[in-house]
């Protein structure tokens, strides 16, 4: 069963989303130490939450820049996934970032590649947006995929 499809699946559940994310940590484990909420799952598109908790903050009490970075992989990670044909292959290549305000708050990133042509090999540049809790962006990230049919 594909990523999306198991997403579909299991969401319905009551705390659904919350077992799913557990599970994607459980394969990637390396997203754990940021606790994520994958909110919505779908072909072009992923969101993903994270509450500003003592453990992803740096020294000045905002949500540390590597934690954004994290968030964002999951989240390009995920809606790539969910968007390559059937039979393609993905993994991130490199990520270029901009932190635009310090994140005092919990924080949703997203991935939107609605725009993106997903039949391409090769090279594709996944955007991701972080906004803190009024909206507001706090970091941006391009993530170069290397798409494999």
């Amino acid at each position: 069963m594909d990523t999306l499809n198991l997403y579909n699946k299991v969401s319905k559940l009551p705390a659904g989303k919350d077992i799913f994310s557990v599970a994607v940590c459980g394969i990637a484990p390396y997203f754990r130490s940021i606790k994520p909420k994958i909110q919505d799952l779908r072909p072009g598109y992923c969101s993903v939450e994270i509450k500003n908790r003592r453990s992803v903050q740096n020294h000045l009490k905002t949500v540390h820049a590597i934690a954004m970075c994290n968030m964002a992989e999951l989240a390009g990670g995920m809606m790539t996934d969910a968007s390559i044909p059937e039979g393609s292959r993905w993994i991130p290549a490199g990520m270029t970032v901009k932190y635009v305000k310090k994140a005092k708050t919990n924080l949703t990133a997203v991935a939107d590649g609605s725009q993106l042509n997903w039949q391409t090999e090769g090279d594709l540049v996944v955007p991701v947006i972080v906004t803190d809790t009024s909206g507001e962006v706090v970091f941006t990230a391009d993530i170069t995929m290397n798409i494999k049919h």
